[in-house]
């Protein structure tokens, strides 16, 4: 059975809670009591390592433990720095460094920050990205040990954010610099884990019944981005990584027409057959915009341009200022025949996978880039589309 872990969230209240236990107590403690909210449930977090700085001021360590699942943040190490303040003078070099990453404090007791390795959100003037679960659950866990006049700052840090933020998608949703502290729940499923999938098909044949037409998103952001478009959240399906069986459950339900919407460096693997798209799997990101680039005709010193680049968004970002300089349509042509060609392999797949009676459905593909606009349609995902919007 799939062991369940916490949400990053949860972590760094742990470590907020040693660190302001520290402060009043001048002991360090080993485990802190986390009350999760949503759920209700009171859980035990190893605290690492607790270290005064000053008679107001706290650090503490823990690791990340997200279960069994495929995620790039097991045993990142999440420090909380915590210190007394009176008003707003009370704020030390640590905390101030972050203060314009803060959310509106106004007179609270509680202000949090967001240190080095917690990302920004570029839309929301680089303010720290720290969401409201994670301020909920800061609050209410660190509300229960201070007096009525009391106030703290708190400031989160991610050693290692930074550079793990590299090797996800969160710049196309306008986070940079760091992770995100996102999520709805202190409790961190094993998406990626097998016995997931038993879930994830449960919540599909639950709206297979009730629609033609479903929409497949990788992970939350992908969600919330197609809400924002206007499709209706009863025809939203998570589907994590697990796309290929997702695919084969949907035409065995009768489901008659599929949308598939997803960031450009993500999505686009299934280009290149590949339907389990964790990268601790699988990639070949590069190898599918290279060998698309010369298929439509790219020159051979620009095509080893875009497979020497680091990332997917890196290579898009090539050709749109090879397409500015030179007044050419790189862009559209490359990822125009990207999406047909998921399309054609999203259909190959099913049908190696069905019965030969079962109907395959009509796919369609949406990539969309970091900047939160449409890259491209396919000319399937343009009818689909149109009945969803």
């Amino acid at each position: 059975m799939s062991r369940s872990g916490y949400t990053l969230p949860v972590f760094a209240t742990a470590a907020s809670m040693a660190a302001l236990h520290w402060l009043r107590h001048h002991q360090p403690i080993s485990v802190a009591s986390v009350n999760l909210i949503t759920p209700a449930h009171i859980v035990e977090i190893q605290i690492e390592q607790v270290a005064g700085l000053s008679e107001n001021m706290a650090l503490a360590i823990t690791r990340s433990d997200p279960g069994d699942n495929l995620d790039l943040t097991r045993d990142t190490p999440i420090w909380a720095l915590v210190e007394w303040r009176e008003g707003e003078e009370g704020m030390g070099e640590w905390g101030s460094r972050g203060a314009e990453s803060a959310e509106s404090a106004g007179e609270e007791n509680i202000i949090i920050l967001g240190g080095e390795g917690v990302g920004k959100q570029v839309e929301r003037g680089n303010q720290a990205a720290i969401y409201s679960y994670a301020h909920r659950l800061l609050r209410e866990n660190l509300q229960a040990m201070l007096a009525t006049d009391e106030k703290i700052t708190v400031t989160i840090i991610l050693p290692a954010g930074r550079s793990l933020a590299t090797r996800t998608s969160n710049a196309a949703f306008g986070v940079v610099d760091g992770l995100s502290l996102l999520g709805t729940t202190g409790i961190s499923q094993p998406l990626s884990a097998p016995g997931q999938l038993d879930s994830l098909r449960s919540e599909l044949q639950a709206k297979a019944a009730n629609y033609d037409t479903l929409v497949f998103c990788l992970g939350e952001n992908g969600l919330d981005l197609a809400r924002t478009m206007g499709i209706n959240p009863e025809q939203l399906i998570k589907t994590a990584n697990w796309i290929g069986p997702m695919l084969v459950e949907a035409a065995v339900r009768g489901v008659k027409e599929i949308l598939l919407f997803g960031y450009h460096g993500k999505l686009m693997k299934l280009a290149g057959g590949i339907f389990h798209t964790h990268h601790h799997l699988a990639d070949g990101r590069r190898e599918v915009l290279t060998a698309q680039c010369a298929i439509a005709g790219l020159s051979t010193p620009h095509t080893q341009a875009v497979f020497a680049c680091n990332t997917a968004e890196a290579a898009l970002q090539y050709l749109k200022e090879l397409d500015k300089n030179t007044d050419s349509d790189w862009v559209a042509r490359v990822y125009g025949a990207i999406a047909q060609q998921i399309d054609l392999r999203v259909i190959e797949y099913m049908k190696n996978h069905i019965d030969a009676g079962v109907r395959v459905p009509v796919c369609g593909s949406i990539l969309f880039g970091r900047d939160r606009q449409i890259l491209v349609k396919s000319l399937n995902a343009c009818s689909v589309t149109a009945k969803l919007c």
